[in-house]
């Protein structure tokens, strides 16, 4: 079903309306920040603001809330030396009054920040950024052309105090191969190595120094490791996160065994020298695992933005064959062949976008500058809002941020046993052997028991809210707890 697209021009706050349509009822809540705009909105299913963050700087459209209902949001820095789609150059956390909790930016005449970033369950941010390398630094890498370019690079920032540091980074500049010039560097085979970027499988635009165009990021918390997505590539790529930095850099480290090479990629095969199909043929944005207990969970969805034709975007979900921290490859492509599934959308956009899998089955949509809409499983339209965000991000009822901002009004009593449990939270999560639990504090008495993979209870104490699973054999264990009032939750945990 396709839409009249019902788009009007916002010249305050809000001033659109939500249709819902066919009865069948919107489970939770809608994020957004309009690009460029100072305030961030929480809308309901009847488009009525719930919550909403006056900010003291622009936002550049990524938002996204913590467990504790606070906001985390791409700052515009003011002072940005370098210019590009997307420009950030900060991120900031506001409580839920709007109060800056802390800021870090990251923005000098070399380095800034842009488009996405991606909450971490440690409480770590990962974002995505560009570094200016010279003409001549590129001709030596083994680029055809004389221009200079901006190639991607990801920080993991870490909170300290009312700023941050970089924990962690990856450079795409580390990972090249090329096969113009045998007597500059990285020269190589490309079609014998996909788990390096060709230095001339993408034009540097000519919209700055842009080289990729890498838009948007997710985290894997079980498998630690990053999805990215490229929109001049037309690829997603899957990168190792339990390296040290200098493993990130190199061939080898990691869980994966291959530092910070690519572990995956898919979408456009030619880019490393393969005959095979293009599956993503334009466009791409906004990769994400599908999270547990969710249709397809585990599999990766992405927005294709000429996924169903040139002027038709597309939701698509593929499911990658893994072996442990790796995946199959059949020597000239990774597997699948083709999408394991697809939403065609009720409107074409170019820019952004976002989607979501619901718990019940839904697929919410955010067509770039044109409007959000959520669909059931049929693809029948149930419910839209005119508003035309870059992106948008949805947060069901029991989310714990929901929980912590509106409390049991927020989406009635019946979600208030899936609220508690999404409210406590286990950090860092996978860890060496340290987890903290938070979101108990409140209650009247509990107890926490903790099982391995099989169900068997692992002898362990709790004290000050700390489990410590440092003498155990590494892999998957889950903590429950039972609180007095009968209600019983697992959390699943990496041990690494």
């Amino acid at each position: 079903m396709k839409l009249l697209n019902l788009r009007v021009t916002i010249a305050v706050a809000i001033c659109v309306c939500s249709i819902s349509l066919f009865g069948q009822s919107f489970d939770g809540y809608a994020l957004y920040n309009l690009q460029n705009n100072k305030t961030t909105y929480m809308i309901d299913k009847d488009g009525n603001i719930a919550h909403s963050w006056d900010c003291n700087v622009n936002c550049n459209y990524a938002v996204a809330l913590t467990d504790e209902g606070n906001l985390v949001r791409g700052g515009v820095y003011g002072s940005n030396k370098l210019n590009g789609a997307a420009i950030g150059g900060m991120i900031q956390e506001y409580d839920k009054d709007a109060n800056l909790v802390w800021e870090f930016v990251y923005s000098n005449d070399s380095q800034v920040s842009h488009h996405d970033f991606c909450l971490m369950p440690n409480g770590n941010v990962l974002m995505t950024a560009w570094e200016v390398k010279t003409a001549a630094e590129l001709t030596a890498a083994g680029y055809n052309g004389s221009a200079s370019g901006w190639p991607t690079h990801i920080i993991e920032v870490e909170q300290d105090g009312s700023g941050g540091k970089i924990v962690w980074e990856w450079h795409i500049w580390d990972h090249f191969i090329q096969d113009f010039d045998k007597d500059k560097n990285n020269f190589g085979v490309v079609a014998d190595h996909p788990e390096l970027m060709d230095v001339n499988a993408v034009t540097v635009s000519r919209r700055g120094g842009d080289w990729f165009h890498v838009n948007g990021i997710d985290y894997n918390a079980d498998l630690d490791q990053i999805v990215f997505s490229s929109r001049f590539a037309s690829e997603i790529f899957i990168i190792d996160h339990s390296t040290t930095t200098t493993e990130a850099a190199s061939h080898s480290g990691g869980n994966s065994g291959k530092g910070g090479d690519f572990l995956y990629r898919w979408g456009n095969p030619a880019n490393y020298g393969s005959s095979d199909n293009q599956q993503i043929p334009g466009p791409v944005h906004d990769p994400r695992w599908i999270k547990d207990g969710r249709p397809n969970a585990g599999y990766i969805q992405f927005f294709n933005n000429q996924g169903a034709g040139s002027k038709s975007s597309a939701v698509d979900a593929i499911n990658p064959k893994r072996d442990g921290y790796n995946y199959s490859w059949d020597g000239t492509k990774n597997e699948p062949s083709e999408k394991d599934w697809r939403h065609e959308c009720a409107d074409y956009a170019d820019g952004q976008s976002a989607s979501d899998r619901m718990t019940n089955g839904n697929i919410f949509v955010a067509l770039s500058r044109e409007y959000m809409y959520e669909a059931d499983s049929t693809g029948k339209v149930i419910w839209q809002y005119n508003a035309s965000p870059a992106k948008a991000f949805r947060y069901e009822c029991a989310h714990p941020a929901v929980w912590a901002l509106l409390g049991s009004n927020g989406c009635g009593t019946a979600s208030i046993k899936n609220m508690k449990a999404n409210a406590v939270t286990v950090f860092p999560n996978p860890s060496t052997g340290m987890y903290t639990i938070t979101g108990l504090e409140d209650e009247s008495g509990y107890s926490v028991l903790v099982t391995d993979n099989v169900g068997r209870s692992i002898n362990v104490a709790m004290s000050n809210s700390q489990l410590d699973l440092s003498g155990f054999a590494k892999g998957q264990y889950f903590i429950i707890v039972n609180l007095n009032d009968g209600q019983t939750f697992a959390k699943k945990v990496i041990l690494n």
